[in-house]
């Protein structure tokens, strides 16, 4: 199991901004905001929920081409559509909009965007309609 995942950012503020707005209504908020002098590197900032950050993204060099993929658990469909929305609200790209995805199988339920830095966030929901 995962505890946490992070990835380098161009931008801490902008990149900030999109997540906030895209990650709220899957129920996931900023958690934790730590200055470059603790990180040895550039501001990080932790998503997630219940009070613990799963979710980091840093101020970093970003490898050209070098693109992440995320997919964050939405505990419905109607919470893929509200992601997709706000994404794209946020500045997000389309890069899928939501809809079943049975080659995964039946009740494969997602939406993907590309952040401002061109990773591929998505939202997924397995259950049924």
């Amino acid at each position: 199991m995962i505890d946490h995942i992070g990835m380098p950012v161009r931008d801490i503020a902008r990149a900030t901004a999109f997540y906030l707005k895209a990650l709220k209504p899957l129920g996931i908020g900023l958690i934790m905001e730590v200055p470059a002098e603790l990180t040895g590197n550039g501001p990080a900032v932790g998503f997630g929920a219940e009070g613990k950050p799963f979710f980091w993204i840093g101020e970093g060099q970003v490898a050209e081409g070098s693109h992440v993929h995320v997919a964050f658990a939405a505990s419905s469909r109607a919470a893929v559509d509200a992601f997709y929305q706000a994404a794209l609200a946020a500045g997000g790209k389309d890069n899928g909009a939501p809809g079943l995805r049975p080659h995964y199988h039946a009740n494969y339920y997602g939406a993907f965007v590309l952040d401002p830095d061109g990773n591929n966030i998505e939202a997924v929901c397995h259950g049924p309609a």
